[in-house]
């Protein structure tokens, strides 16, 4: 019989029967409202990448410049948890994490100001519908707080292999007089190759899949 004067509350009963969330300890970036990304980071160049999702690009970037930090926001918990649990192995952590959070969300706290080099989104957006506006990685909050971030000659970086939506992002990236286009030809931001040293995991699958990938940089006035 149980003595219910012990037993929990029927809500904590509840919880306990719940199984736990997966990904529970998936890094989160410090709760205050200002963070300073070179306390969670330390290099002489510091570099940001939207969606790094499985790892490739950061883990090949920062293997091929020893002198590049570079911070990974990652919407998934799950990969998330597993990439920055790599660099953790690989003794990278110093110079690379990569936290759950939403970057549209999570830019606002990050500082300081001018601080990142390059900020690097590889194919994001992947959704289609109307509905899903509002879920775009690409839009003018974003790219606001991007301009805020980068240093003066600072670079952003975007590829996809979606025609239609690089045309939207250049038209957006347009809006921002302090962002201006810094491809292979004056006054375009299209560029014919990556010239980082280092692919993302869906790069790689669209060239050996011979999908055109629409490259475009932007530099910082």
């Amino acid at each position: 019989m149980v003595d219910m004067d012990k037993a929990p509350p029927p809500h904590q009963r509840q919880d306990a029967a719940r199984p736990p969330r997966l990904y529970a300890d998936a890094p989160r970036l410090p709760e205050a409202a200002e963070i300073d990304v070179r306390e969670l980071i330390s290099g002489k160049t510091y570099e940001l990448e939207i969606g790094p999702g499985r790892g490739g690009f950061i883990f090949e970037r920062v293997a091929a410049m020893p002198e590049v930090a570079l911070l990974g926001l990652e919407v998934r918990r799950k990969w998330a948890q597993i990439v920055d649990q790599r660099l953790r192995k690989c003794e990278l952590s110093g110079r690379a994490r990569v936290f759950a959070e939403d970057a549209k969300q999570a830019l606002g706290r990050i500082g300081p100001q001018e601080v990142f080099a390059r900020v690097f989104v590889h194919f994001p957006d992947p959704w289609w519908k109307k509905r899903h506006a509002k879920r775009l990685v690409v839009q003018d909050g974003f790219l606001g707080e991007v301009a805020r971030l980068l240093a003066p000659g600072g670079e952003l970086f975007v590829q996809t292999d979606v025609e239609e939506r690089a045309i939207v992002y250049e038209g957006l990236v347009d809006l921002y007089a302090g962002l201006s286009p810094a491809g292979d030809v004056p006054g375009s931001p299209r560029l014919a190759d990556n010239p980082y040293v280092a692919r993302s995991p869906r790069e790689r699958r669209a060239i050996a899949d011979g999908l055109p990938v629409h490259r475009m940089r932007w530099r910082k006035a």
